[in-house]
């Protein structure tokens, strides 16, 4: 086993380790105060849910704008230091919410929030893509994923401990952590920006560069298979932001599992990514992506649906269990899809648009839970994301079917 552990870890640069380790500072920190927001806001402000989510549809908001300049930003003067600074500013707007006492406070925290987070993200994609060839991605994606979730499974059931009395607690680790990995960044990373992509653009006038920067959209959108990948991972993404967003505050107002029990919830899953991610991507990895993608994306409608007819703990995590599938099914394999997908100069464009499914699945997924929840009831939210998961899985199934009737693309996906 230690040599086997040995191997893995000789087998990719340092740098690849530093962002699994800074991503498992962040993340403990992140995920002590995301599950349990709208809880604090709606209790705090004593506001409908209705009104509640609104906040993060300005968060998704802000992040559609950010996530489409930090593209030809990112391509242009490189990765390390735009990361560094997003997560700075993620940890001011963590402390902002700790003493924020009324809705348009938690509205400035929500927008900066939303505006910085999609410039770290786009960042670490593309550093990704730079330091591991295409053949490894998956497995590389998978690591980090597994970094990402070992952080949530300790994060929710701190935090769920913590804010039972001391919100202001959560929010204050949650800083310091985005506050020491932004450290971490600015003291240790290197710029992987590609030398060539550096020359090309030195060689640039200002103008010519920025027009040709932002006209670089043109070549992503006119990739028409990625265009509708795009799409139908948003699709994803509506049903799990509704989950994420909307689960703590179901379960406590209509079933009375508080924070400090809802907090192994999100625990399962990452749990759950931390053991099974690598194995199941070796797995994965075998397939097409398209066609995983289908059955990933059924998984995932099929565990947040599944909600609607749960009445206790242990029914929520049964829903919780399958839906994790689908993520382990899906999230590497999309990550993975889209960064083979992008040639080397444009990695920050590619990226950068799937960088935007989150935050555009955020930004409808919340609000229309929260609009079936207060005019028909609440078990619509999830019977509403049952049908718009299967509509995702639908299309990556008819887009698989296309892909076998054609010749093989020159790109790899």
């Amino acid at each position: 086993m230690l040599l086997q552990l040995n191997r893995t870890f000789r087998s990719y640069p340092l740098q690849f380790w530093l962002l699994f380790l800074g991503l498992l500072i962040s993340t403990i920190g992140a995920s002590m105060i995301w599950p349990f927001l709208m809880v604090y806001v709606s209790e705090k402000l004593d506001l409908p849910l209705s009104n509640v989510t609104i906040l993060i549809t300005l968060n998704s908001v802000m992040g559609l704008i950010f996530s489409l300049l930090a593209g030809p930003v990112i391509d242009k003067v490189g990765r390390k230091w735009i990361m560094a600074i997003s997560l700075l500013v993620n940890g001011l707007a963590y402390l902002i919410q700790s003493q924020a006492n009324s809705l348009p406070v938690f509205a400035i925290a929500m927008a900066i929030s939303g505006a910085f987070n999609p410039l770290y993200r786009v960042g670490a994609d593309a550093m990704m893509a730079d330091l591991i060839p295409s053949e490894r991605r998956a497995d590389a994606y998978s690591l980090l994923r597994t970094s990402n979730n070992l952080g949530v499974a300790m994060g929710p059931a701190i935090g769920g401990a913590l804010v039972a009395t001391s919100y202001t607690t959560a929010f204050y680790i949650a800083a310091g952590g985005m506050i020491l990995y932004s450290l971490l960044v600015t003291l240790r990373f290197r710029e992987t920006l590609p030398r060539n992509v550096v020359r090309r653009s030195l060689g640039a006038t200002p103008a010519t560069t920025t027009r040709q920067l932002f006209k670089g959209y043109s070549k992503v959108f006119g990739d028409r298979p990625y265009i509708v990948f795009i799409f139908l991972t948003i699709l994803v993404m509506i049903p799990a932001s509704m989950l994420w967003v909307l689960l703590s505050v179901y379960v406590k107002q209509n079933y009375g599992i508080p924070e400090n029990q809802y907090g192994f919830l999100p625990t399962t899953n990452a749990l759950m990514v931390v053991f099974l991610q690598v194995a199941v991507t070796q797995v994965t990895k075998r397939y097409r992506s398209l066609p995983v993608l289908a059955v990933g994306s059924l998984c995932y409608a099929i565990g947040v649906g599944s909600i609607a007819w749960m009445t206790g703990f242990w029914g929520f995590w049964a829903s919780m269990v399958v839906m994790t599938v689908g993520e382990l099914i899906q999230s590497p394999t999309a990550s993975t899809y889209a960064a083979n997908r992008a040639p080397e100069d444009m990695r920050g464009r590619y990226m950068s648009l799937y960088g935007l499914t989150w935050p555009l699945g955020a930004g409808v997924g919340p609000v229309l839970g929260g609009w079936l929840n207060d005019n028909i009831s609440p078990q619509a939210i999830w019977i509403g994301a049952l049908v718009i998961g299967v509509l995702s899985s639908t299309g990556f199934a008819l887009m698989a079917l296309a892909e076998r009737r054609q010749k093989p693309a020159p790109r790899p996906v």
